[in-house]
């Protein structure tokens, strides 16, 4: 199962995007969508989509994605939320759900800021894709893609897009 993990487009898609969209079996978003635009380019593409909802969507993003997302695919158990903090200072109204659910993946947007890592105090790998569209503070726009099968995550990449004076250089 190919995943592409997105977060923090606040309405901006292209074909920088859509490219790993058509690479992908499924798309997970970790919140921040602004509308549904991305969420019907996505589903006419006949992906299988799963998100959350962000602190800056509205009702029509709400009404479509939770705030936690808590799932299991190939044996693995996965807990997306939007504003979920980061290893040693997670959202304290997140925690406790995600340690009673035990996922293998603890997923989470917001920051805007990639990291993956391995938490040894709750034994889940920590992935927060950082932010692929426009707003921000970010200098470089970020998605993860990588692969589950039968329990194991594999072939974790970073994939990068340039910003330069609000041109796009990929």
């Amino acid at each position: 199962m190919k995943i592409l993990l997105l977060s923090d487009n606040h309405g901006y898609i292209d074909e920088g995007i859509l490219q790993h969209v058509e690479w992908a079996d499924e798309v997970w978003h970790a919140g921040d969508w602004l509308n549904l635009d991305m969420h019907q380019d996505i589903l006419k593409r006949q992906k299988t989509l799963r998100g959350v909802h962000g602190n800056i969507d509205g009702t029509d993003v709400k009404n479509y994605h939770p705030v936690i997302n808590q799932f299991e695919i190939e044996g693995v158990k996965v807990f997306m939320t939007h504003i979920g903090g980061k290893p040693g200072k997670y959202n304290p109204k997140i925690i406790g759900k995600a340690a009673y659910f035990k996922p293998k993946l603890f997923i989470c947007g917001h920051s805007h800021i990639l990291q993956v890592k391995n938490d040894p105090i709750f034994g889940w790998m920590y992935l927060n894709p950082g932010a692929c569209g426009l707003h921000g503070f970010h200098q470089v726009r970020t998605a993860l893609r990588f692969q589950i099968n039968q329990g194991s995550i594999s072939n974790m990449e970073i994939i990068e897009w340039k910003r330069h004076n609000s041109v796009l250089i990929e």
